[in-house]
């Protein structure tokens, strides 16, 4: 965006926040970076207001955009379909349009008489149907033939910290000791990151890749990931995955009562099936995690089940979502003058 010529007024670090036990520590901090941003917006009084994703943030924001008079679009929904299914209610009140990102959306939140339009997913339109792994080990200075595991260990340093231990004692184990794999990539989300994730896997053989998550898990033959965006990003590069997911203790138990959905992965909601093995909490291991790789290394059914549907997932929300998104801004903002 900055790029495009718009203007960065904080960093999107300032958000980074994962849990409610942090969110909560960060409260003031947050609220004020809100009212600093929404002031300029009202004073600013731009054509349109864009929120994209970070509900609990943005909402606030598009909600003084629009008692202003500023026409506000949200770009993905809020997971009310997994938990805090009341946020769809005050949706309404809050952005004049919803584009969603994930095909189930626009039925779930019609039910809560919300109007939300499915525009397809950027990532299934950047990254190619068909995947081409051996580009992408030359890319990364792999051999083509040699057998290769990515880790993705997240872009938040708290999911970082919480989940690197284990994915490099996994790795050591899997690479090294087992051979099972040639060759170990590590996805790094940040360069702010990559020095303490070398320091994880010091003295061991690794190639480490800083922003280029899509060539990693196309290269890689199993990748051990956080739950996030990266879920789908590895079914769109029809990767076989391990996903693992861990809070701190009090956000995770608080949280888990107020989840509705069986499965954290997105890849697996999308699905409506358990196509990705999930570590949640103390089962992140990397005892699980090698236990798991073996699972997934040995029964090829199992691969060639998953890269078929990830190949039809794939090519069901590849829709040029991110003009479409463009024109529905565009539109409101010329409806509205």
């Amino acid at each position: 965006m900055a790029a495009a010529g718009c203007e960065p007024l904080a960093h999107i670090d300032q958000l980074s926040v994962m849990g409610l036990s942090e969110v909560a520590r960060s409260y003031f901090r947050l609220r004020r970076l809100r009212d600093s941003l929404a002031a300029r917006i009202v004073v600013r009084q731009p054509r349109v207001v864009v929120g994209i994703d970070v509900p609990d943030f943005n909402f606030g924001l598009e909600k003084i955009a629009k008692a202003a008079g500023i026409p506000t679009v949200h770009y993905v929904c809020p997971q009310a379909w997994a938990w805090r299914s009341g946020r769809a209610k005050r949706m309404p009140r809050i952005a004049d349009r919803w584009l969603a990102v994930l095909p189930f959306e626009p039925a779930f939140f019609a039910n809560f008489g919300v109007d939300v339009e499915f525009v397809g997913h950027p990532l299934a339109d950047d990254i190619p149907l068909e995947a081409d792994r051996a580009a992408a080990r030359r890319q990364l200075g792999l051999g083509e033939q040699a057998s290769v595991l990515a880790l993705m260990p997240g872009s938040r340093r708290q999911e970082i910290d919480r989940l690197m231990p284990a994915f490099a004692q996994a790795a050591r184990n899997l690479v090294q000791d087992d051979g099972m794999f040639q060759h170990l990539v590590v996805g790094v989300a940040r360069p702010e990151h990559e020095a303490s994730l070398r320091a994880e896997l010091r003295g061991f053989p690794a190639t480490f890749s800083v922003g280029h998550s899509a060539t990693v898990l196309t290269a890689a033959d199993l990748a051990v990931v956080a739950s996030g965006t990266v879920t789908l990003e590895a079914l769109f590069c029809k990767t076989p995955t391990i996903v693992a997911y861990r809070l701190a203790g009090v956000s995770y138990h608080i949280m888990k009562r107020m989840i509705r959905v069986p499965n954290i992965a997105l890849s697996n909601i999308i699905a409506g099936q358990e196509l990705a093995p999930e570590l949640v909490q103390d089962q992140v291991s990397a005892e699980n995690i090698i236990k798991l790789a073996n699972n997934w290394y040995e029964d090829e059914a199992a691969q060639g089940r998953y890269r078929d549907a990830a190949f039809d997932i794939h090519s069901s929300m590849r829709r040029d979502a991110s003009e479409r998104a463009a024109d529905a801004v565009l539109r409101l903002a010329d409806e509205r003058g």
